[in-house]
């Protein structure tokens, strides 16, 4: 371990709950300083500015979620589960693309490098489209962005309701075969 990982990593959890909470512009650098118990010089030091830090904590979320959640194209309706699953596992995940939405990039990719993150995913449902177990009307583009945006409903990004792990067990058990059944339905192969 170098000299100041630590430090590093407690800003770094420090600055996911503050940008998590408030977004970009309501994140306040001494807050994230005093939180993790490091000051604002070595804050800067590390990661230059707030919008770094920023850029440095979302892609971390990205790619946490990426890795944690694989696409399995034979499989659309558990891949919308396991997202739901993780969005009530880590809703600061949810929080964080939502402010990058709103505060960086309100239209087109959610990143710039939607491709590298989403290659291997559209691979995987062109792969199953080409297999028969998805409707090939539709680009693989436009599966993975329909799942995940079903996988949504009742995420943190949610307008009109948002579950949370405190929810009753069989509620999030209905919403996960309310996921299975609409995805299924959705994508199935036309007869």
């Amino acid at each position: 371990m170098k000299p100041g990982d630590a430090t590093r990593e407690r800003l770094l959890a420090a600055a996911s709950e503050e940008f998590a909470a408030y977004g970009i512009a309501g994140a306040r650098v001494d807050r994230i300083a005093a939180n993790a118990q490091a000051n604002k010089a070595q804050l800067y030091a590390f990661y230059g500015s707030k919008e770094a830090l920023f850029e440095r904590v979302f892609s971390a979320a990205l790619d946490g979620i990426v890795n944690a959640v694989p696409i399995d194209g034979k499989d659309l309706p558990g891949y919308a589960v396991r997202l739901y699953n993780e969005y009530l596992e880590h809703p600061e995940l949810v929080r964080l693309a939502t402010w990058a939405r709103l505060e960086r990039r309100p239209a087109g990719h959610l990143t710039a490098d939607a491709d590298r993150l989403d290659s291997d995913k559209l691979a995987n449902i062109a792969d199953a489209q080409n297999a028969g177990y998805i409707d090939k009307y539709f680009t693989p583009f436009e599966v993975l962005t329909t799942v995940i945006a079903i996988s949504m409903t009742w995420s943190p990004a949610s307008t009109t309701f948002t579950a949370t792990s405190a929810d009753a067990p069989a509620e999030h058990q209905r919403r996960r075969e309310v996921l299975t059944r609409i995805v299924h339905r959705t994508f199935a192969p036309a007869t």
